[in-house]
C-alpha cells in the first residue's frame, strides 16, 4: 500500500534535505514532483491541485524559507496536510445511548461487505459489545448460509428470516436484540454491480425501518477513483457516517484513502488489511500520513504487540534472558507470538526511518519461518535446551524429520548461536540496567525502552 507513492515522496524530500537554504524555485520544483507522485498514486486531481496549493502557500513563507532546516519545515507542512486530507481525527463508532447501536453495512456486490460485517462484529466483540449479524442480502446465493458460518466462527448470533422483505428483516431483528440482550446490530445488505434505483430504494427503506446509528459504505481500495465514485453516489442517496476501504494490504496505489474525505465529505473509519477475521483496523489519518513519508507507525506497531503477546510470557521471558537462558523452545514461541501480529512484511512496513530504509528491500518469504518451526519440533527436548550437541547424524534425522535439509539445520543452528551471543550482550548487568528499569538518572530523565 502506498509504496510507489512513499518512495517518490521520499526521495523528493531527500532532495530538499540536501539544499539547506532554501528558494522559492526549490519549493516550487518539489511541489512539481510531489503533485506527479499523487496523481500517479490515483488521487483525484482536484484533490491534488488544492493540496499542493495549501502545502506551496504554506512553504514558501518567510518563516520556513528563513529557518535552520528549511526542508524539515517543509516535511512538516506536508504531513500535517496529508493528515487533514484523510479526515483529520480517527474516525469512530457512535454508540447509542440507549441500545442496540444499529450499524448498517452497504456497498456494490463484490466489495467485501459480509466478511466485513463479522470482521466488525469481532472488533465490538473484543471491546466487550455484545454483536448481532443481520441477513439482508436475500438475492445472493448462499449469502445468508456465509454470514452464519462467519458468526459460527466468532460465536456471534446470527438473526435471519429467510426470503422476507429486508426492510421487515431489520426492523424484526431490532425486537430480537432488545429480548436477547444484545447491545449492537450490524445489518448485512445486498449489493448490485453497479448503483441503481431498485438498490437504492431497497436501503432507504431499510435505513427509514431501522434509523441507524452508522450507515458505513464498504468499498474496494483496489478500484481507486472508482471508489471514490461510488462513495459519492452513495453519500448523495443515503447520507453516509463513514467509509470502510478494504484491501488496503493489496497492491494498491491509495488514491482512494487519500480522496474520498475531499470528495465526499465523509471519513475513511476502518481499514481492511487482510483475509482474517481480525484484520479490520481503525483508519488513522496521523499515521498512515507517517508511513506514507517513511516515518513509521510505532503506535500501530505496538497496539498490535500489546494484542498478540502475553505479559505473564513476558515477564518470563526476561527473567531468562536476565539469566542467559534462552532456548529454542523460546525462540519458537516467540515466533508464534510474533506471527499472531500479522505478516513479518508489513511489520517491517512500520519501523520508522532508518531502520524501515534498510529493512524495505529485504524479501521475506512466510515459508522460511514454517521450515525454522518444523526444523525445531523435530528436535529432542534436550537438543532445543543444548544445540550445542546436535552433530551430523543428529542433523540427519532433524532434517529427515523435518522434510528439510542438513545445510538448512546448519544453518538454523549458526543464527541462533548468533542470537544467543547477541541476548548475552544485552542480557549483561549494565544492558539490562537500562533496558527498562524505569529508573531516573542524575537529570531526573526516565531511562529505558521498556
Amino acid at each position: 500500500m502506498f509504496q510507489g507513492l512513499s518512495e517518490k515522496l521520499q526521495e523528493t524530500f531527500k532532495r530538499l534535505k540536501g539544499k539547506g537554504k532554501l528558494k522559492e524555485t526549490d519549493v516550487n520544483e518539489a511541489m512539481r514532483e510531489v503533485r506527479v507522485a499523487l496523481l500517479e498514486a490515483d488521487v483525484n486531481f482536484k484533490v491534488v491541485k488544492d493540496f499542493v496549493a495549501k502545502v506551496k502557500e504554506r512553504s514558501i513563507g518567510q518563516e520556513v524559507l528563513e529557518s535552520l532546516s528549511p526542508a524539515q519545515h517543509v516535511i512538516k507542512i506536508v504531513h500535517e496536510e496529508m493528515i487533514e486530507l484523510m479526515g483529520g481525527a480517527t474516525g469512530k463508532i457512535l454508540i447509542a445511548s440507549k441500545p442496540p447501536t444499529v450499524i448498517l453495512l452497504i456497498g456494490l456486490q463484490g466489495a467485501g461487505k459480509t466478511t466485513h460485517v463479522a470482521k466488525l462484529a469481532n472488533m465490538l466483540k473484543k471491546q466487550g459489545k455484545h454483536p448481532l449479524l443481520v441477513a439482508c442480502d436475500i438475492y445472493r446465493p448462499a449469502a445468508i448460509k456465509q454470514l452464519q458460518v462467519l458468526g459460527d466462527q466468532l460465536a456471534v448470533p446470527v438473526f435471519s428470516m429467510g426470503q422476507e422483505a429486508p426492510a421487515d428483516i431489520a426492523k424484526a431483528s431490532i425486537k430480537h436484540a432488545n429480548s436477547n440482550g444484545q447491545d449492537v446490530v450490524i445489518i448485512d445488505t445486498a449489493g448490485r454491480l453497479h448503483i441503481n434505483e431498485e438498490l437504492m430504494t431497497e436501503l432507504r427503506d431499510i435505513k427509514t425501518a431501522v434509523k441507524p446509528n452508522e450507515i458505513l459504505l464498504v468499498v474496494d481500495a483496489m478500484t481507486g477513483q472508482d471508489a471514490v465514485n461510488v462513495a459519492e453516489s452513495f453519500h448523495r442517496e443515503l447520507g453516509l457516517d463513514g467509509v470502510i476501504l478494504t484491501k488496503l494490504d493489496g497492491d494498491t496505489r491509495g488514491g482512494a484513502a487519500l480522496s474520498i474525505k475531499a470528495v465526499t465529505g465523509c471519513t475513511v473509519k476502518f481499514a481492511g488489511i487482510g483475509e482474517k477475521m481480525d484484520a479490520l483496523e481503525p483508519f488513522h489519518p496521523d499515521r498512515m500520513a507517517s508511513r506514507i513519508l517513511g516515518m513509521g507507525d510505532v503506535l500501530t506497531l505496538i497496539e498490535k504487540a500489546q494484542e498478540s503477546f502475553d505479559e505473564k510470557k513476558a515477564k518470563e521471558m526476561e527473567q531468562k534472558l536476565r539469566k542467559q537462558e534462552f532456548t529454542l523452545d523460546d525462540f519458537l514461541e516467540q515466533m508464534q507470538q510474533m506471527k499472531k501480529m500479522g505478516p513479518l512484511s508489513s511489520i517491517l512496513e512500520m519501523l520508522p526511518g532508518s531502520i524501515g530504509k534498510q529493512l524495505k528491500d529485504v524479501q521475506i518469504d512466510e515459508k522460511d519461518t514454517a521450515h525454522i518451526e518444523a526444523i525445531i519440533r523435530s528436535m529432542t527436548t534436550e537438543e532445543r535446551r543444548k544445540p550445542g550437541i546436535i552433530k551430523d547424524s543428529r542433523k540427519k534425522r532433524i532434517a529427515k524429520g523435518s522434510g528439510t535439509s542438513v545445510q538448512d539445520v546448519g544453518r538454523l543452528l549458526k543464527q541462533f548461536e548468533q542470537m544467543q551471543k547477541m541476548v548475552k550482550h544485552f542480557a549483561s548487568p549494565s544492558s539490562l540496567g537500562m533496558l527498562g528499569s524505569g529508573k531516573k538518572g542524575k537529570k531526573g530523565k526516565k531511562r529505558g525502552f521498556m
